[in-house]
């Protein structure tokens, strides 16, 4: 059988999985990126991500999320690469706005997701680092966690090469028709797959702009107390906020600890902005540590990572064939909560590519709507 040429544009997590799964299904992919995978630009940068099935009522994440978290188990294995730990993730259900929350406890039932209640004292006996006034109850999944997301890129791009796939540096853009070029000529391949995270946008202003939204998050890394583990991954959870629009990660290989106060529509030029943290969101953060986190208050803030997601209305990724070049496939859309998916979602895309099967009709382009917060598998 003739092997099918084919082109992964954009060298993050979506990018590098689907040429991995498309190079182990026995195709030629060559994997173009305009800078070095890994890069600091990349949304799929930073030191570590949270990896955990909660997403409300959408038993679809809920099961992907699992499968993602045994295929991630399985190429730390073949890798030898410390690319996830299990500390659990807890997520912090505030009094009088738990819908979301509630709605992810009866589809952990139905899925069969191992999971905790606890009650605040619960949580004070076994989490004393989170202040927890005002919550209603806690939802704790132990075998969710971190991933090393920098590593992870780096690993799966080894695999690739290992595998026999091509890395390539160049500009991809597209013309008045959005047809890819690369450096300005057409690029020939049997399969081009557009997987440039939040220049998917600019890159096809008909397409996906009128479809997507790009805007800047904010994180800060604080410094652990002197002499103490408190605030370790080994003692402290992952966890999820939606009450105080916040989320964050324990200190894990002397990161410190990762929070993140998500303010709407942070706008953010991708190509011109620098990377640095905005001064109304340092003091957001503090504030948000005061509140949350007390052990921390006076702690320094030791890194910081400004970064672009790219969001769909319906918060559901993008995988689908564009409709006038029928040999272009988008997959992205949502790098919000795509990390922790990257294993199957490149699988499933590269499926689609392949046409062992169509995608399915939330990640089609058509019919965007916004959905309500008990709608979004992303709680927002």
């Amino acid at each position: 059988m003739r092997r099918n040429s084919c082109v992964v544009v954009g060298a993050g997590i979506a990018g590098v999985m689907t040429a991995l799964h498309l190079q182990r299904r026995g195709e030629q992919v060559t994997l173009i990126d305009r800078w070095e995978p890994g890069h600091a630009r990349a949304a799929s940068t930073d030191y570590n991500r949270v990896i955990r099935a909660i997403s409300g009522r959408d038993e679809f994440y809920t099961r992907w999320a699992r499968e993602s978290r045994a295929m991630w188990l399985e190429m730390q294995a073949e890798s030898g690469q410390n690319l996830m730990y299990e500390c659990g993730a807890l997520i912090l259900a505030t009094e009088g706005h738990c819908d979301w929350e509630d709605s992810t406890a009866e589809t952990f039932d139905k899925v069969g997701v191992p999971y905790y209640k606890f009650t605040p004292d619960e949580v004070r006996a076994r989490f004393p680092q989170f202040k927890v006034d005002e919550i209603k109850y806690a939802l704790f999944e132990p075998e969710a966690g971190l991933l090393m997301a920098h590593r992870c890129v780096i690993t799966a791009l080894k695999m690739f090469k290992d595998a026999g796939g091509v890395v390539k540096r160049g500009t991809v853009t597209t013309d008045t028709q959005e047809r890819p070029l690369l450096d300005g000529q057409p690029i020939r391949a049997d399969l081009i797959v557009i997987a440039t995270g939040a220049w998917m946008s600019e890159m096809f202003p008909k397409t996906i702009k009128t479809i997507s939204a790009i805007m800047g998050i904010n994180v800060l890394y604080t410094s652990t107390p002197d002499g103490s583990d408190a605030f370790d991954m080994e003692n402290m959870p992952c966890w999820i906020d939606h009450g105080q629009g916040s989320f964050g990660i324990p200190s894990s290989e002397g990161s410190g600890v990762k929070a993140a106060v998500v303010i709407p529509n942070t706008p953010i030029d991708i190509n011109n902005d620098e990377r640095l943290i905005e001064k109304a969101s340092l003091a957001k953060t503090r504030t948000y540590i005061r509140h949350r986190l007390p052990g921390l208050i006076g702690q320094r803030v030791v890194d910081s990572k400004f970064n672009q997601v790219i969001l769909t209305p319906d918060t559901h990724f993008i995988v689908d064939w564009h409709p006038v070049h029928e040999n272009v496939l988008f997959a992205g859309g949502c790098s919000g909560h795509l990390f922790k998916h990257g294993p199957v979602f490149g699988n499933f895309v590269a499926g689609v590519a392949t046409r062992d099967y169509g995608t399915a009709d939330r990640f089609k382009i058509a019919n965007r709507r916004k959905l309500s917060p008990k709608e979004s598998p992303s709680g927002r």
